[in-house]
């Protein structure tokens, strides 16, 4: 039995990747794109939904509360732990 992975892309920059829908958006480009000081685990909608609200360092993302980073769109709550630690190791919290 054989495994659809999907579509072979290559990025830009010659990734190979496999989506199964016509989304251009390199997996191996977007893990790269983490800002300093971020978790590196921290999902890619998270990501993008951080930098869409401007967020772009832990400082400006301690000026938020748990609340506010949640509705965002594309930030889940599996991601306030992640935020959390990453807050912590620079002796920072949420409001």
């Amino acid at each position: 039995m054989s495994v659809n992975k999907g579509i072979r892309k290559v990025c830009a920059t010659g990734h190979l990747f496999y989506k199964s829908s016509s989304c251009p958006v390199c997996p191996v480009c977007e893990k790269e794109k983490v800002p300093a000081g971020f978790p590196g685990g921290l999902s890619a909608p998270a990501r993008r939904a951080l930098e869409n609200a401007g967020i772009k360092t832990l400082a400006a993302l301690a000026n938020l509360t748990e609340k506010n980073v949640l509705q965002l769109h594309g930030m889940g709550p599996a991601s306030i732990p992640l935020l959390k630690a990453a807050l912590k190791a620079k002796g920072l919290s949420f409001k």
